[in-house]
């Protein structure tokens, strides 16, 4: 005998309902937009992860309206900005309403004399920099994604970026939040000044929850000026990775503040030459990308003499803001690079610096006992390492030494005392992993607040914490 379910609501009177809420934006409950804005390219697009509406709010009135039709019929409701998450944290799931802040896009303020800027979640972070910049000012974080991911994602993630070595993630960047409760109430967390000891830090709480406590509405970012002088950048190889993450952790303490260290393998290397048409890969084993503020000649002697030490060769500074133009780019490009014909899974440890040269040896050893090509890059002067194994297209599922080599460097990377998430978030991806990276007790917590906030666990259910 089957079992008979009678449900109270039917969908199209759930949409009715949905769409007398939402009176400034727009409900989408088409199969394309539905499909479109469910999956991305790390889920495959069946039914299970369906949503049963598309909303892209415009304002606050609409997020509280979301959310009261989703409390009234018990439907999950997703937060989503850009779509831009590499862990599978702001597709669809199956029945529920993907709320989408991304027309929500207005800089709304830009304070010099404050040295802040207050925008809506929608705001493409290099939109907000370049906004600053005509006022003398700059927004320092600057994930790889900084063309096209909104700040009400970089806040989500917490992401990181080349810059975070010198003017840290965008945690360190946020002064205040204005964000949309489960049940309806919009809070204010945090404020304009540089300086608040008064109540709980809540701001901090939100940032990196991945809207899985809260979805929000207004950001206010700090702001810096634009460095005097000119800057120089520049690159250096060395034999091998190992040796580069010596160099640069001999760097990190030398008094220069950079701000960036990034590091490629020859692998990886050798992909964007083939991407940019560049001549990089006949050098040593790995390069680093390097950039200091200015062009003070003891600060330029004294990277040039550290990096020496370590066997640097082929070291090139640039004060042209052309050539430097063109390092960011092969430095943003490496994804693409990387990825072009090829399934791959890229991860994101983050090390204290002392163990990063360690951690690049072991990612290493892991390609050769499996067999496997495994690209390393990343923020050396931060620890973050962001090593991508690729498998050919035709092979959908992730091969066994693929996902066994992954589980390798996650346990090696908790044992050094590191993380395996550090500018990505968690997602779905990661989720099963809290007990191990958190332990028990503060997983237990997670949850605990988690309820707090969202007692009905309406928001971004099985994210983040699982």
């Amino acid at each position: 005998m089957l079992l008979t379910v009678f449900s109270a609501f039917s969908n199209e009177q759930i949409i009715e309902f949905l769409k007398q809420q939402v009176t400034d934006g727009n409900v989408f409950t088409d199969p394309e937009t539905l499909k479109k804005q469910s999956f991305s390219s790390k889920m495959t697009s069946d039914e299970s992860g369906l949503a049963l509406a598309y909303i892209e709010v415009k304002s606050t009135r609409d997020i509280q309206g979301v959310m009261k039709a989703a409390r009234k019929f018990h439907v999950p409701v997703v937060p989503q900005n850009q779509f831009t998450s590499t862990v599978v944290g702001a597709d669809g799931v199956a029945g529920s309403f993907v709320l989408s802040t991304k027309q929500m896009n207005h800089i709304k303020e830009i304070s010099r004399a404050d040295s802040l800027a207050v925008v809506e979640p929608g705001v493409i972070n290099g939109d907000l920099d370049k906004a600053a910049r005509e006022q003398g000012m700059f927004y320092a974080p600057d994930p790889g994604s900084k063309p096209i991911s909104g700040i009400g994602g970089n806040v989500a993630t917490n992401a990181g970026g080349m810059s975070t070595v010198k003017y840290g993630a965008t945690k360190d960047n946020v002064l205040g939040l204005k964000v949309v409760l489960a049940d309806g109430r919009e809070i204010k967390v945090g404020g304009r000044t540089l300086k608040q000891a008064f109540g709980y830090n809540l701001t901090q709480l939100f940032i990196g929850s991945e809207g899985t406590l809260g979805v929000v509405t207004e950001v206010t970012v700090k702001l810096m000026p634009i460095p005097i002088g000119t800057p120089t950048m520049g690159i250096a190889f060395f034999d091998d990775m190992t040796k580069l993450a010596e160099a640069v952790a001999e760097i990190r303490i030398s008094g220069v503040y950079p701000t960036m260290l990034e590091a490629l393998d020859n692998a990886t290397i050798e992909a964007l030459d083939k991407y940019e048409g560049t001549h990089y890969s006949s050098n040593s084993g790995a390069m680093l990308i390097f950039k200091v503020d200015n062009s003070i000649p003891e600060v330029v002697d004294k990277l040039k003499e550290l990096m020496n030490q370590y066997g640097a060769v082929n070291v090139t500074v640039t004060t042209d803001s052309k050539e430097q133009a063109d390092l960011e780019k092969l430095r943003r490009d490496m994804l693409p690079a990387i990825f072009a014909g090829q399934n791959h899974i890229m991860e994101d440890m983050a090390m204290p610096l002392s163990k990063l040269a360690t951690m690049m040896d072991y990612i290493h050893q892991v390609g050769v006992q499996k067999h496997l090509k495994i690209y390393v890059a990343g923020h050396a002067g931060d620890g973050n390492v962001h090593p991508t194994i690729v498998w050919p297209k035709e092979q959908k599922e992730a091969p066994q030494d693929v996902v066994e080599a992954l589980q390798l460097m996650f346990h090696e990377t908790l044992k050094l005392g590191g993380t395996i998430s550090g500018e990505h978030a968690v997602g779905t991806m990661k989720n099963q992993w809290n007990n191990e990276e958190l332990g028990e007790d503060v997983d237990q917590i997670q949850h605990q607040i988690k309820s707090l906030f969202d007692p009905m666990q309406l928001l971004n259910p099985k994210r983040k914490i699982n």
